[in-house]
């Protein structure tokens, strides 16, 4: 049976000052099933190939966002890719979305330490409150949003940390479907979308 096929899109918008993107990504470039893209390397421009990016998320048994948390969200390269391709009519908002039945996995770091994420620390929200938005769109195309992996104060972490954290993820991208708490997982639900909130002409939504 072939290996799963893995899409790792990397989002750093500096990658040179990077410790934990660049480890993870030097990690993951030695794994054969794994095709991994730099967003920041490919598109310095800002102007995706759309017909390229949809063919490798629809060959992918496994798509993984990996990025530094910004602003609470995406890197804005990262943003702009979900932004052109997943497009209505083609990732959702059709009868067979084309990324239905696949996964969607989270891989972030923080630069606030975990008790930043609480009621008492300066963000006020555990991390978990920030998830909404990823977990919505992989419901909305169909994907099943696996757990993330979160590594926080990624500017303190000790090497033997990093080193740790490296190489969990990248024993889950060698192993995946076979991840234990794959089987307690719900599937993906169903998020149908009425016509009357799909634009007859998407420049006018």
């Amino acid at each position: 049976m072939p290996s799963p096929t893995i899409l790792v899109l990397a989002a750093h918008p500096d990658l040179r000052h990077s410790r934990v993107t660049r480890a993870l990504m030097q990690a993951a470039s030695t794994l054969g099933q794994v095709e991994l893209v730099d967003l920041y390397a490919h598109y310095p421009d800002y102007l995706i190939d759309v017909p390229t990016e949809q063919a490798r998320a629809a060959r992918a048994d496994l798509i993984v966002w990996l990025h530094p948390l910004h602003w609470y969200g995406m890197p804005p390269l990262m943003k702009l890719w979900l932004d052109e391709v997943f497009t209505m009519g083609w990732a959702y908002g059709c009868e067979r979305p084309a990324l239905a039945g696949k996964d969607l996995w989270l891989v972030t770091s923080t630069g606030g330490a975990e008790a930043a994420y609480s009621p008492q620390g300066y963000n006020r929200y555990f991390f978990d409150a920030f998830l909404p938005p990823y977990e919505q769109a992989a419901a909305l195309c169909g994907l099943r949003f696996l757990p993330p992996l979160v590594l926080h104060g990624a500017h303190q972490v000790s090497e033997a940390e990093l080193s740790a954290h490296v190489a969990t993820w990248r024993a889950r991208l060698a192993s995946h479907p076979d991840w234990p708490e794959m089987a307690d997982l719900a599937d993906c639900p169903l998020c149908a979308m009425p016509p009357h909130d799909r634009p007859t002409d998407p420049n006018l939504a």
